[in-house]
């Protein structure tokens, strides 16, 4: 039954009954499906205001949700958006624990695997996670995501090696990708486009301030506490379990009706394929310059690989019956902006959230102090997040706000470029609010732009395709940054001490462990710290190219309607 606004749920005779099972939707992708001879209307108004051609897919009926009271839907989004902010956390609690964990096993090489571990199964998973909860629906979806997220970061804090450690963050990852994009997909159920807007940016607030107050966060308890950065990890198993439990009980969003098996309606080769494409690629990009030469058979052989892996994902996908993202929907110049936007975007944010606090690190900063410069970020988000969502709720438009937050971005990402060891104390926290507020609002506007743009029964699988951007952005922007921070501050520290005796020991003693800083040899100290700042003004300035690059590709946003009702009317 549809709850009303007051929280009254009145019975409905057989008409409205009738009403409500001819709003749902029957496969409206891309062209009309043929039911009986006859062309089969979509739902809403897509085929004029999004996506002009179908995807021929097997019939699929979407059961647009009940309306809920205003207080069932707090709890419901409530307890999806902590998920969210847990995730979030998780996912940069790296940024100031990479130093200490990687130094306890010696091994700062490493730094960027202890991150992308974690971003690797986070960007695999969240493409499933639409058609899986599509399937079998929101609910289970999230309490299994809660569960993983919870055993993987138990893993974490009761690692003993390397290995381990990387073996929890792949678990976690699987988890958090889970609890970041299906509460995205509850907003849309939940929730009419045109009213989205502020609950969007609620829930950006908590996925940005997360993921900047990660770093804080580590810190704080490596640095004040006896069991350290361990207990990073293990401080979130409790509230994760409660979580679960309460979702459990909350969240009734029915799945998508079909008299098809479950199993029949996964891709599961499209899974293989997207996986596989990941794997490849982040192997062939941290390996290449930092673990073996670019020109080893490693990163020769996983780079080309991955781009093979790419295409016949593009080719799957373009065929199967029930793709796990239908990727003809990127032939819509707002969707393919959109997504592309939130690949660059995250890229930068990313990898600016990992190298600040270790640039500063590098300079004497702590754990805690580096993290605390990052406060300014999450202030930030929640600045553009809300007032991106408030505007799209007033006005309906999305276009030119999209375009001004990416621009906000940029200039937050050239005030990165002044960064170096004789810039200003204010510097790298004016930066990051910048940042912070150009991400937020672009995080909004993007989504919602996204989800106008395509039928109501394709917003779950369009939702998970911006965030595989999303994370593939996240895996890739620390990736990239690390092949050229290592690859920078490889070649410059041999440059300058190349001819030194002991020359391999002590390079490699230094890129491992940043406590070597203190324990140079005589006459070492200037020369290495300016290694450092060319390796980081490196990072700074292909942050900024990406960040322009953005720029560009959300200029091609189009303006679709932001309807009232859930049933887009």
């Amino acid at each position: 039954m549809r709850e009303n606004g007051s929280g009254s749920a009145p019975h409905r005779d057989d008409e409205e009954q009738q009403q409500h099972v001819e709003s749902t939707e029957r496969t409206p992708l891309l062209k009309p499906a043929a039911h009986n001879g006859q062309e089969q209307p979509a739902a809403d108004s897509a085929g004029a205001n999004g996506v002009g051609t179908e995807l021929p897919q097997e019939e699929e009926t979407t059961i647009v949700a009940e309306e809920v009271s205003f207080t069932r839907l707090a709890l419901i989004m409530g307890t999806a958006y902590f998920g969210v902010f847990l995730g979030a956390i998780d996912s940069t609690i790296i940024a100031t624990l990479s130093a200490p964990i990687s130094s306890e096993f010696q091994s700062l090489s490493l730094l960027s695997w202890l991150a992308t571990a974690y971003l690797i199964s986070n960007a695999a998973c969240q493409p499933i996670s639409g058609r899986l909860t599509d399937i079998f629906g929101r609910g289970p979806g999230l309490v299994f995501s809660n569960i993983f997220f919870a055993a993987g970061n138990l893993i974490c804090g009761l690692a003993q090696d390397q290995y381990i450690m990387i073996l929890g963050r792949v678990v976690a990852g699987i988890g958090g990708g889970g609890l970041m994009s299906i509460s995205t997909f509850l907003g849309s159920d939940l929730i009419p486009l045109r009213k989205r807007g502020i609950a969007q940016g609620i829930g950006n607030i908590c996925y940005g301030s997360g993921a900047m107050l990660g770093g804080v966060f580590g810190g704080l308890l490596n640095d004040h506490t006896k069991l350290g950065w361990r207990l990073a990890f293990l401080i979130q198993v409790p509230p994760v379990l409660l979580s679960a439990v309460a979702v459990a009980f909350l969240v009734k969003v029915p799945p998508k009706q079909s008299d098809k098996s479950f199993l029949s309606r996964i891709d599961f080769l499209g899974v293989f394929l997207t996986s596989s494409f990941l794997v490849l690629l982040l192997l062939g990009l941290n390996s290449g310059g930092n673990l073996v030469p670019w020109t080893h058979p490693l990163p020769l052989t996983t780079i080309p690989l991955s781009v093979l892996t790419f295409a016949a994902f593009i080719y799957w996908e373009n065929r199967v019956a029930q793709p796990i993202i239908p990727v003809r929907l990127l032939s819509d110049p707002t969707v393919l902006a959109a997504c592309l936007c939130n690949l660059l975007g995250t890229m930068v944010v990313m990898a600016g959230l990992f190298y600040v606090p270790l640039y500063l690190q590098v300079l004497g900063s702590s754990a805690t102090q580096s993290g605390v410069q990052l406060l300014p970020s999450p202030i930030g988000v929640s600045v553009g997040s809300m007032s991106a969502g408030f505007i799209m709720t007033k006005t309906g438009r999305y276009v030119k706000l999209g375009i001004s937050s990416v621009l906000v971005l940029v200039i937050g990402v050239a005030l990165f470029t002044g960064q170096d060891q004789h810039s200003p104390a204010w510097l790298p926290p004016v930066a990051f609010f910048f940042v912070g507020s150009g991400y937020g609002a672009m995080l909004t506007t993007t989504l919602l732009a996204c989800i106008a743009a395509v039928d109501h029964s394709q917003q779950a699988v369009i939702t998970a395709a911006t965030y595989l951007a999303r994370s593939l952005g996240s895996a890739v922007g620390i990736t990239i940054g690390s092949a050229v921070y290592q690859n920078i501050l490889k070649t410059k520290l041999w440059e300058r001490f190349g001819d030194e005796p002991n020359a391999a020991e002590e390079i490699r003693r230094i890129r491992d462990d940043l406590g070597e800083l203190k324990h140079l040899p005589e006459g070492w100290y200037d020369g290495v710290i300016s290694s450092f700042m060319e390796a980081f003004r490196g990072v700074w300035i292909t942050l900024l190219c990406i960040s322009i690059a953005a720029l560009v590709c959300v200029s091609f946003m189009r303006q679709h309607t932001l309807h009232s009702t859930l049933e887009r009317r």
